[in-house]
């Protein structure tokens, strides 16, 4: 595995070779997780339209999937893939074959939502779980459309096993669908970064107050991973300052610094870490990612807005190992072949990116087409 911060002189590094715990990536462009809803109405499971999808992006050094959730009470939005049932493992075997037939690699970003949903979505309409009984000042999308979040309720500190269980359920179906890793959604206000954010925790018992007891739950949910999936497979999400969800935390540099420490010690692959607000500017708040990137002993995959000039100058100077992708793999099926040659990118058809069939997710052009 290689330091923590390492210069590589080569301007042309993003397109080299990487070695990820033990797996050797073909270059560093990693496809970032893109929620797009267009699991199998009724029972949540990959389709062959997604099989398709995530194969022509194999080009990759590493697809990380779109957001999976461990359970249904884990489901915040239609029409997004589950990973709890035989129907679903079923179906992302497919996924996985197709990707590994097209010499790619994937891995499963694993979700638990918490407060970031809507009765609707839940079991016999039961209101959702978060760390603290505070609604989010969000919305989610269901077959009504985008809506208010639910009221959630505070979960009690012996449900938490229960999640925990669903978590390590989840990395076993992950090993029978062929999945090659893990990354732990941690990021941008789902469950793990309520838990960690005190804007979000206002708990008073092991699990809230001090940075190490608002730490403890995501960090438990990493050992219950890494005792079912080897370690050097299995990475992690964290965005610090981003606001996504209505989530903040007054001390981001400390508890982030602490969780991270925390999960170098226990060996993860990478943490892949959303650098400003999800989606949107990147110096919204003040955060030392160097500092992050320096106490973390494995690989860190940086994402939010990176350019083809900006990945290859993070790359070259070490402020990098990865660099994820999100809009333009969406468009952009050949990303990495149209980053070396530096070609035109297809643009994005941000009323296809929710739901629908093959129109704006399967049939953006690749650049052979495109150039002809």
């Amino acid at each position: 595995m290689k330091p923590a911060i390492q210069a590589n002189s080569s301007s042309n590094a993003l397109f080299e070779p990487f070695t990820l715990g033990d797996l050797v990536l073909p270059n560093r462009v990693v496809m970032a997780p893109l929620t797009r809803n267009r699991a199998t109405h009724g029972t949540d499971a990959p389709n062959d339209l997604n099989a398709l999808y995530y194969a022509q992006r194999a080009g990759a050094g590493l697809i990380i999937s779109e957001a999976t959730q461990i359970s249904k009470q884990g489901q915040g939005y239609i029409w997004t893939p589950g990973l709890y049932t035989g129907a679903q493992v079923q179906h992302w075997k497919t996924v996985t074959d197709q990707v590994h037939a097209a010499h790619g690699r994937i891995f499963v970003q694993l979700w638990h939502v918490g407060r970031i949903s809507h009765t609707s979505l839940q079991a016999d309409g039961a209101a959702p779980v978060a760390p603290s009984a505070i609604q989010a000042k969000t919305k989610t999308f269901t077959e009504s459309g985008f809506v208010d979040v639910s009221m959630p309720r505070a979960l009690e500190a012996e449900q938490i096993s229960s999640i925990l269980a669903d978590y390590a359920q989840a990395a076993t179906n992950a090993k029978a669908a062929g999945f090659d890793g893990i990354e732990i959604h941690a990021a941008n206000g789902y469950l793990i970064d309520q838990f960690l954010k005190d804007g979000t925790n206002h708990r008073t018992d092991r699990y809230g107050g001090s940075v190490e007891n608002r730490a403890r739950f995501g960090l438990e949910v990493a050992d219950a991973i890494t005792h079912v999936f080897p370690k050097a497979r299995v990475g992690i999400r964290l965005s610090p300052v981003s606001p996504s969800n209505d989530a903040v935390t007054s001390d981001p540099d400390k508890v982030f610094g602490y969780f991270v420490a925390e999960l170098s010690r226990r060996g993860l692959a990478y943490i892949h870490v959303v650098e400003g607000a999800t989606g949107g500017a990147r110096d919204i708040a003040p955060f030392n990612y160097r500092a992050l990137r320096k106490g973390f002993a494995g690989a860190y995959i940086a994402n939010n807005g990176y350019t083809r000039e900006m990945a290859m100058d993070a790359i070259a100077d070490g402020a990098a190992d990865l660099i994820a992708f999100g809009k333009a793999f969406l468009s952009n099926p050949d990303l990495v072949e149209r980053l070396k040659r530096d070609a035109p990118l297809n643009a994005p058809i941000s009323e296809t990116f929710y739901g629908g069939g093959a129109e704006g997710y399967t049939d953006y052009p690749a650049l052979q087409t495109s150039l002809s």
